[in-house]
């Protein structure tokens, strides 16, 4: 046991990864580290949005919404209620059902034993009386410092082709001129710098990974690619946003209409590396990072 800010937490542990998870609230992971760094999460715990069903607090670290984005929908508090079960090897998180909106999140942890792997089952459940559109919205929360990578250009790409291949969404807040924002023809690079004001940027990603470079260690999470399916936010399956506090890494699964008792899941997997030079990492991006 241990203890996030008055949170109780339990802790899961590998050969080079050990993540803290919330033992009465969430479902939510609260602090990862590798090979003994410092919790590469950030940590928020005075950071609350108030709501018609109480103040959300966002806490830090990685947790379970369902997009697209609204108020108070996304909002609603999750400080009690949560089970925790064991299924062999695995942890499963389920929340209480929602009020207000009838849903009911659970995550499912799977950590190898002998690699720096993680992966995470995230499932929505309609326990409403009403069909629900949305979209399993995995979001992480990582301390400030770091470069966030998107890659922008499929690797199949024609170069002949008369059509558009590539697209990124803005929200209201984000200046397209921001300093810490890097496009380029292979990538999108956000550095993540404090003091600075909010900034968001979507793409249908089509390789399915992003990642995070911080204190020396590269954070990936991969997931399914939908390349035909409705994905929300003008249709992005990967987000990312940042501010003065944090930044985050977010994965979309496609909008789906959920009948009462259906679920959805997004399938997330991290995996973590203490070098950047990876194959999925070309060297004319390692020397845009390094450059910050």
């Amino acid at each position: 046991m241990g203890d996030f800010f008055g949170y109780t937490t339990r802790r899961l542990s590998s050969h080079s990864l050990e993540l803290e998870i919330l033992e009465n609230a969430g479902p939510r992971i609260v602090r990862l580290s590798y090979k003994g760094s410092p919790n590469l999460f950030a940590e928020l715990p005075g950071i609350s949005v108030p709501t018609t069903h109480g103040d959300f607090h966002y806490l830090g670290g990685h947790r379970l919404w369902h997009a697209p984005e609204a108020m108070p929908r996304s909002y609603i508090p999750d400080e009690d209620g949560l089970t925790i079960s064991e299924d062999g090897q695995d942890l499963v998180l389920a929340g209480k059902t929602e009020p207000g909106t009838g849903i009911r999140k659970q995550i499912r942890i799977e950590l190898d034993p002998e690699h720096s792997i993680v992966r995470l089952t995230h499932t929505i459940t309609n326990c409403g009386l009403w069909d629900v559109k949305l979209s399993a919205w995995a979001l992480t929360m990582f301390r400030l410092g770091g470069t966030v990578i998107i890659p922008m250009q499929n690797k199949d790409q024609n170069q002949a082709s008369l059509l558009p291949d590539r697209h990124f969404s803005l929200w209201p807040y984000s200046s397209i001129n921001d300093p810490r924002l890097r496009l380029d023809n292979e990538f999108i690079l956000l550095h993540a710098r404090p003091e600075y004001p909010s900034f968001k940027i979507g793409v249908f990603d089509q390789q399915g990974w992003m990642a995070y470079w911080l204190d020396e260690v590269l954070f990936q999470k991969t997931f399914e690619v939908h390349a035909y399916l409705e994905h929300p936010d003008y249709n992005c399956n990967a987000e990312t946003y940042a501010d003065s506090d944090f930044v985050e890494l977010e994965s979309l699964a496609p909008l789906t209409s959920l009948a009462p008792g259906v679920s959805t899941r997004l399938v997330e997997t991290w995996q973590l590396y203490d070098s950047i030079e990876q194959e999925f990492i070309s060297e004319k991006l390692v020397n845009a990072i390094k450059k910050g």
